[in-house]
């Protein structure tokens, strides 16, 4: 299939690499300094482009690529707070166009996703067990809590009836200081965040109690599962429409 990058920072050049390796054509390349190519007949015969920017980027980008009717892979966060809506409609029936968006296209993101959901199930009966969350990225990251993390902490909401928000927790910034506190309402599920060295990505959920603690952990020991699963998703956003996400792909 033909490919369209944009963004072409570390993760970019991942999924370029994995995408050749898949035999796929990398067909353009989209960075800050050349987004006329947006507009480029090479961009236009793309079956799907892949999205790595950052929050303030990614809803223009999308508008960008549907304006040309290319379908859109995009692992960017922060955006759907505020043009949630307007991608939903664009992506309905009515609106035409493909986004598959994920906050996480790890494949083993994607299980330990699956068994947060089915633990939140089960923890939902224990009341005595009170939930956290904890994630541990690269110094580098802009956002926090990251979007997985976000994703992670809305499931386990959805099936934990006496936790009804997120709320950040304590932040460990980069350059050593502290802020917030893990002290948060009874009805809040507080996630704690750390940027420390170029940790590619740790999650952690723990449900704690008097007698014990259960915790489940996802850590990542490179950005080559998240690549991977940009491009198995890009595969699969060639033959399908709409909103699409991992639980389409991978029916845990």
């Amino acid at each position: 299939m033909k490919i369209a990058l944009i963004g072409y920072g570390k993760m970019g050049r991942m999924i370029e690499q994995i995408a050749k390796d898949r035999g796929h054509e990398i067909v353009c390349v989209i960075d800050v300094d050349n987004q006329q190519d947006f507009d480029s007949e090479a961009f236009k015969s793309a079956d799907v482009a892949i999205e790595f920017t950052n929050p303030t980027a990614a809803y223009g980008n999308y508008l960008k690529a549907f304006r040309h009717n290319v379908k859109v892979v995009s692992g960017s966060t922060g955006w759907m707070k505020e043009h949630g809506d307007d991608v939903r409609r664009m992506c309905s029936a009515e609106g035409g166009q493909t986004l598959f968006w994920a906050s996480n296209f790890s494949v083993g993101v994607a299980i330990f996703s699956a068994v947060n959901r089915y633990l939140a199930k089960i923890m939902n009966g224990f009341p005595q067990y009170d939930v956290r969350m904890e994630e541990t990225h690269h110094i580098h990251k802009l956002d926090a809590p990251s979007g997985t993390a976000i994703t992670l902490a809305e499931e386990i909401i959805s099936d934990v009836d006496r936790k009804k928000e997120w709320v950040k927790g304590v932040q460990r910034l980069a350059d050593g200081s502290v802020e917030g506190s893990n002290d948060v309402a009874a009805d809040q599920l507080a996630i704690e965040s750390i940027r420390r060295d170029e940790v590619p990505g740790i999650h952690s959920v723990v449900y704690d109690s008097d007698a014990d603690c259960i915790t489940i952990n996802h850590d990542a020991h490179s950005r080559k599962g998240f690549a991977m699963g940009a491009v198995l998703a890009a595969e699969y956003t060639k033959d399908h429409s709409g909103l699409l996400t991992i639980s389409d792909m991978f029916k845990f």
